[in-house]
C-alpha cells in the first residue's frame, strides 16, 4: 500500500529580492524539483532544526554514556524536598 501525500491546501507568501529568486531557482534547478517543491522541503527541513531542541536530544556516544552513568548513580536524598513531599497535599479536601 502507497502513502498518499497530504493535501497542498494552504499557501505560504513571501517577498524575496531578485538575486534570492534567482538562486532559488538554480538550487532547484541542481535538485532536479521545482521552485515550490524545493523550497517547501528546505522550508520543512529548517524548522524541523529550529525546534529539534525543543521535542529530542542526539547525544553522541560519549554524551550517551555520561547519561546512563548520571541515570544510574543512587537518588540523593534532599531533606528540604523530603520535607515538602512528607506535608499533606493543600489540594486534596
Amino acid at each position: 500500500m502507497t502513502a498518499t501525500a497530504p493535501r497542498k491546501d494552504q499557501r505560504v507568501e513571501f517577498r524575496v529580492s531578485a538575486v534570492d529568486r534567482e538562486l532559488f531557482a538554480r538550487a532547484a534547478a541542481a535538485a532536479g524539483t521545482d521552485l515550490s517543491t524545493f523550497a517547501t522541503t528546505n522550508l520543512r527541513l529548517a524548522a524541523q532544526r529550529a525546534l529539534a531542541d525543543r521535542t529530542q536530544f542526539t547525544l553522541s556516544a560519549v554524551e550517551t554514556e555520561a547519561w546512563e552513568e548520571l541515570l544510574s548513580r543512587p537518588p540523593r536524598d534532599l531533606a528540604g524536598l523530603r520535607a515538602l513531599l512528607d506535608r499533606p497535599s493543600p489540594f486534596v479536601d
